[in-house]
Order: structure tokens, then C-alpha cells, then sequence
């Protein structure tokens, strides 16, 4: 198990496991880039693909990050289990938190609906979606370090499109919550159940939701 350190941030954490000064790190749902750029302070050398279908989002990336960098490439997609183009439900916020983007999601949102009053669903956007097992082909990326995953209750969506990719994944950093905040979301232990190749490294809990990070036992 991954101890917890109070000097480190569980983005040093991670890199300290990953053993490699060049890993390939997949951010899906990257939103702005924060957690990119931090991994990038830390593994400058490392090649990373963003994943981002929100355009304002998107547009914040690209304002964010050194448009001279290599080794950084930003999809304007959603990755799920399908192939082509799928309804994505843009969140914003009410009072001092308006053009909160945060909490998109290619899922209907559920019991977020009463659980963040503040937040709330604008219509329906369409966006360009890929299975993940699609793009690594296509993209001819092999071998994957770690998948660092924010996706809104769509967990399920992209293991089901990315078997072979997630099979060739050293690691996965992902939210997970019990409480169905999106329609279908799965609780951590159905996510478990779809991923029998990965262990629990550590919980990151916060009341019933939280981010755990999970390791391929097969790499």
C-alpha cells in the first residue's frame, strides 16, 4: 500500500511509483490542464496525451500550457465505448462559482442534481468521441504508465472501450463515487469488478466518493 506523506502531493507520490524519468501519462478529462502541468514540474520528460470534449475547457488548456512543449498533445474528445459522437451535459454554476466546468459529464447527472444545488446541467452539447482502444492503436502507443481519470461518472465507459489498452496500463488514478451523482455511474467496488487485474494501491476517501489509485498486478 501506498503510504500517505504529508510533504508529498499524490502527484509526487505517483511519480515516485512510476520508476520511469519518461512514462506515458493519458489525463482524461484534463479540463484546464492543472494536473498536467503539475506532472510536468515533476517528469518534465514524460510524454502525455490530455483527453478534454468541454470546449471551454479546452480553450483554457491551450491558454494554460507552453504551446512549445513536444511532448503534450490535447484531444477535444470524450473517450468511451464508442465510436463517433455522443451527447455531452456541460455543468455550470450559480452565484460566485459561474462557469464551473467541472462537473461535465457524457452521463445524465442524477442525485448531482440535489446533492450540488449550486451546479447545474445546460443543455446537451455534442462531441466527438473515441473507444481508447481505438486511439492507443491508432496513436501507436503501446504501453501505458499511468491513466489519471476525471470523468464524471463515466468510469464504466471508458473501461468498456479500453480493455486492451487498460491491460497494457501500469496504473490508474481515478475518482469513484457510491452514491450515483450520474445515471449508471458505477460504485467503486462495480469498478473493481470490470478491472480483475487491478489492486487497490490506496484510497483517497471523502465521505462515500473519493480518488483511489489501482495497479495492474499483470504488468
Amino acid at each position: 500500500m501506498l503510504e500517505s506523506t504529508s510533504s508529498l502531493d499524490v502527484h509526487e507520490q505517483l511519480v515516485s511509483l512510476l520508476e520511469n524519468s519518461r512514462p506515458v501519462i493519458l489525463d482524461i478529462g484534463c479540463n484546464d490542464g492543472t494536473d498536467t502541468k503539475r506532472f510536468l514540474e515533476l517528469c518534465p520528460e514524460a510524454r502525455f496525451y490530455c483527453f478534454e470534449p468541454d470546449p471551454r475547457a479546452a480553450v483554457r488548456f491551450k491558454r494554460n500550457m507552453n504551446p512549445d512543449l513536444d511532448n503534450v498533445s490535447l484531444f477535444e474528445i470524450a473517450i468511451s465505448d464508442r465510436n463517433g459522437t455522443i451527447d455531452f451535459h456541460p455543468s455550470n454554476g450559480d452565484g460566485e462559482v459561474e462557469e464551473w466546468d467541472l462537473s461535465g459529464s457524457i452521463r445524465r447527472p442524477k442525485n448531482h442534481l440535489a446533492e450540488y444545488e449550486w451546479v447545474r446541467f445546460d443543455h446537451p452539447i455534442s462531441v466527438e468521441t473515441r473507444r481508447l482502444d481505438d486511439w492507443t492503436s491508432e496513436a501507436n502507443v503501446d504501453k501505458i504508465d499511468l491513466i489519471w481519470m476525471d470523468v464524471q461518472g463515466a468510469e464504466s465507459d471508458v473501461i468498456a472501450g479500453g480493455k486492451r489498452a487498460l491491460s497494457n496500463t501500469r496504473f490508474i488514478y481515478t475518482e469513484y463515487s457510491d452514491r450515483e451523482l450520474y445515471e449508471g455511474q458505477l460504485s467503486l467496488h462495480a469498478i473493481l469488478e470490470l478491472l480483475p487485474s487491478f489492486e487497490v494501491v490506496r484510497l483517497f476517501p471523502r465521505a462515500v466518493e473519493g480518488d483511489v489509485l489501482l495497479r495492474n498486478t499483470g504488468c
